[in-house]
């Protein structure tokens, strides 16, 4: 896959993520009983579901929320245009693309 097609691939795929998830200022609040099964798997082998590490977790999940989306797809779109793509934000794209649905 060329830069520019990972670039747009990433984007759209971006706002499709968005458009299924809760939307809304996410901000942490109150914890729940029920959780979902994400677990961090660390550099030292060890693992951990994130729901149990909210207070680590917490802040990075409210940091990229939904209202993210917008933004970020304008920004891959826009480096989609230039001949030479700044390659931080190739790189970008196709990490996206390695975890997005």
């Amino acid at each position: 896959m060329d830069d520019a097609t990972a670039l747009l691939s990433a984007a759209d795929r971006i706002e499709q993520l968005a458009g299924r998830t809760t939307p809304g200022d996410w901000r942490p609040a109150g914890l729940l009983a029920s959780r979902p099964e994400v677990v961090a798997h660390r550099a030292d082998g060890g693992a951990e579901h994130v729901a149990e590490a909210r207070a680590g977790s917490g802040a990075w999940i409210t940091a990229f929320s939904p209202a993210l989306a917008g933004p970020l797809a304008e920004l891959l779109r826009a480096a989609a245009t230039r001949p030479a793509p700044d390659p931080a934000v190739v790189t970008l794209a196709r990490a996206l693309l390695a975890r997005l649905p």
